[in-house]
């Protein structure tokens, strides 16, 4: 079994989902008392998020290419970065070790071709929605056109990222805000699946609460990272 080196802590949330995930699935397919070869560098988020909105990737990059080499150092076969908006940086971060990087658009990507889907929705955080570093490799690398909300729902969205999920608060309100907005989105648009480009947001909704095809990307990574390891 590989070791994987995770980049975890944006959210601590969500990073404790993919490592309960990631060995379920080992456990699953390996028997016995098996579990995942893991190394984890969890990040103090708050440095990360000032970073974010300061616009300062580049103090973010510093931080994620040493906390990889870091990693690599200690062992990691594979990496791994348990969030979808630092995947603005998973080139820089690659360029530095001489192991994979298991992309999370990459693995969303390959799970909706599967099931047909080529116009999904796309709720995530404000950087994620606006910016084209995942919008942009699933239509350039995958022939995938996400959609995202208005202006006004990004906001919306992104603030019950920041303000409640990654603080571990899950409302009611917060998810019917959610719900609205796919309802929004799929009466004004021809869309065929939604996508929950936010590792926090698998705390709210999941695909019970949808008639269309649901890909959630801190379950499917999980998967992608699992299967490398036992590769």
């Amino acid at each position: 079994m590989k070791t994987l080196g995770l980049l975890g802590g944006m959210s601590w949330e969500s990073t404790a989902i993919y490592y309960r995930l990631i060995n379920e699935i080992v456990r699953e397919r390996a028997g016995g008392l098996h579990s995942a070869r893991l190394l984890l560098w969890s990040f103090d988020f708050d440095e990360i998020a000032a970073r974010q909105h300061a616009g300062d990737w580049a103090g973010a990059s510093a931080m994620l290419c040493e906390a990889a080499r870091k990693l690599e150092a200690a062992g990691a076969e594979g990496l791994v970065i348990c969030t979808n908006t630092m995947h603005k940086l998973a080139g820089e971060v690659q360029a530095v070790v001489g192991v994979p990087l298991i992309h999370i658009a990459d693995a969303t990507a390959a799970a909706m071709k599967n099931a047909g889907v080529s116009r999904p929705i796309l709720l995530a955080t404000r950087f994620t929605m606006e910016q084209d570093f995942y919008t942009g490799r699933l239509k350039d690398r995958h022939a995938i056109e996400a959609v995202v909300p208005d202006p006004a729902g990004r906001e919306v969205i992104h603030r019950i990222i920041y303000e409640e999920l990654v603080r571990g608060i899950v409302s009611k309100s917060s998810k019917a805000a959610l719900l609205e907005e796919v309802e929004r989105l799929r009466s004004s648009s021809a869309v065929d699946g939604l996508i929950m480009g936010c590792t926090e947001i698998t705390m709210l909704i999941g695909a019970a609460d949808f008639d269309i095809p649901v890909f959630d990307t801190t379950g499917i990574h999980a998967e992608a990272a699992a299967e490398f390891a036992l590769q």
